[in-house]
């Protein structure tokens, strides 16, 4: 089993920045893809950044790519999100999930993919 904890989240005005951060404990992730998802009011879950167990292969949501950096730090056992020139409509709360079965890259753009997940951190951005 491995327990994922979100951290990071809060309120920030538009263009601002947050870096999110998902500990992990109960097992080691180095052989996990992770991802992040969001999920705001009254909209399903979508897809933000994944990550493969290896770090060779980065996904974005064309919805973040230039401005969302996902990243590991493996001797941590952590997964961060860092969030530039954030956007009112970033706000959501956010979940970090991970996977150990190390299926094709294309996969982890889904959720249904991920067994693990956390129980997410609200990120607010204002105009």
């Amino acid at each position: 089993q491995v327990q994922l904890v979100e951290s990071g989240g809060g309120l920030v005005q538009a263009g601002g920045s947050l870096r999110l951060s998902c500990a992990a404990s109960g097992r080691a992730i180095s052989a996990y893809a992770m991802g992040w998802f969001r999920q705001a009011p009254g909209k399903e879950r979508e897809f933000v950044a994944a990550i493969t167990w290896s770090g060779g292969v980065i996904l974005y949501a064309d919805s973040v790519k230039g401005r969302f950096t996902i990243s590991r730090d493996n001797a941590k056992n952590t997964v961060y999100l860092q969030m530039n020139s954030l956007k009112p409509e970033d706000t959501a709360v956010y979940y970090c999930a991970a996977d150990a079965r190390q299926l094709h890259s294309s996969s982890y753009y889904y959720a249904k993919f991920y067994v693990y997940w956390g129980q997410g951190t609200q990120v607010t951005v204002s105009s």
